[in-house]
């Protein structure tokens, strides 16, 4: 990843651009910044600085701590779920690695490659099921190379693009294809929880954080690429974590009484 980012793109001109994009969700255009003849290499390696990414995770990590994490905790606390985490064993390649590389293939990598969705959603499920061992790890490491085979030895090996009439009905279905898949997204991390006796209707409010951590991670893979959204959604999922264990060896009494 690239140490730049476009010197006349500040942060609050990104985030004026996500909220318009979630009201109206395109294709285009892109944010400032790319090259056209390096469109490959820019999806997977975003010219987009670190702390940008920072900025973004702090923006998440506000919006939940104040507003949509309390009501998840409401709900939780009124509907009796618990929380699955044990914060005495912390999963720290699921939430860096593994949940960044999968569910972004899963949910995101085809807002802007249509064609492969036939083949890489349920191989993408499919490794989200066996979970972070080696054959799910096997199995995300073939897609990735499938996924980087035209780049790696030529077209010749690209898939056929979709003929025009289909891609003219994704950009249509596009807010639509947008928006499922941040619901969906969210809706996948109520295994998070152990349910019990919640009833239906609160499901919703338990995962608020990841449904507008998931239009986030959506804007920024279609406007920047699918590494900054991995890159983004690993250090979100990565805050929370050095945070209890931070807690953990520093005031583990707290911790024991959670």
């Amino acid at each position: 990843m690239a140490d730049g980012r476009p010197a006349d793109m500040r942060f609050r001109d990104e985030l004026r651009d996500f909220f318009r994009f979630i009201v109206r969700p395109r294709l285009g255009p892109r944010l400032p910044g790319r090259h056209a003849t390096r469109g490959w290499w820019e999806d997977w390696f975003p010219a987009l600085s670190v702390g940008r990414l920072l900025k973004w995770a702090l923006f998440l990590w506000s919006i939940n701590l104040v507003f949509l994490g309390p009501i998840a905790v409401a709900a939780a606390t009124a509907g009796g779920a618990t929380h699955r985490l044990n914060i005495h064993d912390i999963p720290w390649m699921a939430a860096l690695l593994w949940a960044p590389i999968v569910e972004e293939l899963l949910f995101r990598y085809s807002m802007r490659r249509p064609g492969g969705l036939w083949w890489l959603v349920p191989a993408a499920v499919a490794a989200l099921l066996m979970g972070p061992g080696w054959s799910g790890a096997l199995l995300v490491a073939a897609i990735l190379l499938i996924c980087w085979l035209p780049h790696l030895v030529g077209p010749s090996c690209a898939s056929r693009p979709l003929p025009w009439r289909y891609r003219l009905a994704f950009r249509r279905a596009f807010p639509w294809v947008f928006h499922a898949a941040s619901l969906l997204f969210a809706a996948v991390h109520l295994y998070n929880f152990q349910l019990h006796n919640t009833p239906w209707w609160l499901l919703p409010l338990l995962v608020l954080p990841q449904w507008l951590t998931g239009l986030v991670l959506g804007w920024l893979r279609v406007k920047r690429g699918i590494g900054a959204s991995m890159l983004l959604h690993g250090i979100f999922n990565g805050g929370p974590l050095v945070v209890v264990w931070m807690l953990m060896q520093w005031a583990p009494d707290m911790v024991n009484a959670l």
